[in-house]
């Protein structure tokens, strides 16, 4: 919003009136509208408004103003004159009906830029005042009008939210982000939040989902990570077999919360034939003296030299294990192994596996193997293959979810 200095020269000002015996040149008046005059006994309470007006005492100036509209037979200039320091006298006590009153005076006075100006001097005090209602009004009177200004957007959307309607505030933020995208430009956080926040009150999971993406995209944040990421399970058609692949997202964004985390993850990892990347994870907790500390440290201790002896055996047991995988009527064994050798650390054969296990198809679950064929690819340092395979994954069951929101991760790095 302007200054009060700025919005006195505005409302004053443009009214171009001269006042006899008053200060009337020093707003900037032009030569033409000056012709206009107003008595003494008018312009004397008039000049003193104004002047209280510019010393910040509105309340002041508007009882002032009585006495000028005290005298009789006044002119259209000088009802013009005090509406329109009335009109600044009430911009600054907050009155805005008095406010939309002097304008509908002096709106045959002004021009169409002018107009555009005391309309959103009157929607900013609505907001101000609380009163959405009136806001939304002034605020359609003024794009109806030919206005452009953000800030008036900005002050449309703060009153439809404040009045509750979420359909507009989701209709119109909306079509602001994706102008903004459509234009090249990053959608502000703020722009975002009220798509998500909008988006969450009106139940459109679809709408959120992308609020979410895009806010994960462009402002990635932790906390934002753990909300999305520790939500997963509780989503409706969310399969109980991705439970580790939730941990996984949790350690690349840094949200594993604590000692029980890093310990049932690197079970897990084991249990399902990955004892590397269980080794891994009690590594990684132990550097991050999560795990090795107080009355658990020992047992935390134990699990790594059990992560080690499993990851000995699956090494020994590396020929028959690539034999079994090829033997296979599928080609899911020969991805889960090539995952397996990925996390081992043998990035290249581990790969060659995987693409011998997608050559050979007829998958129990096809989504579920891009989905881990990406990961394989990501663990390998080859992220754009990874992100192909990502966006692959068109599964209902929550393979999508975790493909989505690996292919965000994997752009961010967060």
């Amino acid at each position: 919003m302007k200054t009060l200095k700025t919005v006195v020269a505005v409302a004053v000002g443009v009214l171009a009136l001269s006042l006899n015996g008053a200060p009337g040149a020093e707003f900037g008046l032009s030569q033409a509208q000056a012709q206009e005059t107003v008595r003494k006994e008018v312009g004397t309470p008039l000049s003193e408004a104004s002047k209280l007006v510019k010393a910040g005492k509105y309340k002041e100036a508007l009882a002032k103003l009585r006495d000028a509209e005290a005298v009789g037979g006044r002119t259209a200039g000088e009802n013009n004159a005090i509406e329109g320091v009335r009109f600044s006298a009430a911009m600054g006590a907050g009155d805005a009906d008095t406010m939309a009153r002097s304008f509908d005076v002096l709106k045959s006075k002004l021009g169409g830029p002018q107009q555009l100006q005391y309309m959103e001097a009157i929607a900013g005090t609505y907001l101000r005042a609380g009163s959405a209602a009136k806001t939304l009004e002034w605020a359609g009177k003024y794009f109806a009008a030919g206005g452009t200004s953000p800030a008036v957007k900005q002050m449309q959307q703060q009153a439809q939210f404040k009045s509750g309607d979420m359909t507009a505030v989701l209709k119109d933020t909306l079509a602001e982000v994706q102008a903004d995208e459509k234009a090249g430009r990053v959608p502000s956080q703020d722009k975002l939040n009220l798509v998500l926040y909008a988006a969450q009150k009106k139940g459109d999971g679809a709408t959120e989902a992308y609020a979410v993406e895009k806010l994960l995209n462009h402002y990635p944040r932790k906390e934002l990570w753990a909300q999305v990421v520790g939500s997963l399970q509780s989503k409706k058609g969310f399969a109980p077999r991705f439970g580790l692949d939730v941990y996984r997202l949790q350690l690349a964004t840094g949200n594993l919360r604590g000692a029980d985390d890093y310990m049932e993850m690197a079970q897990l990892a084991a249990q399902a034939g990955y004892p590397d990347e269980g080794k891994k994870i009690v590594e990684q907790g132990l550097a991050a003296n999560v795990l090795g500390q107080g009355a658990e440290g020992a047992r935390h201790k134990r699990l790594l030299d059990l992560m080690v002896k499993k990851s000995a055996e699956a090494k020994a047991d590396a020929v028959n294990a690539e034999k079994s995988a090829a033997a296979a009527k599928t080609g899911d064994e020969l991805v889960k192994l090539g995952l397996s050798r990925v996390f081992a650390g043998d990035k290249a054969g581990g790969l060659k596996l995987v693409e011998d296990g997608i050559a050979k198809g007829n998958f129990t679950r096809a989504d579920d193997v891009k989905l881990y064929q990406g990961l394989a690819y990501y663990n390998a340092g080859e992220t754009s293959k990874a992100q192909a395979a990502w966006r692959a994954v068109k599964g209902t069951d929550g393979s999508a979810d975790l493909a989505r929101l690996w292919l965000v991760q994997s752009r961010t790095k967060r």
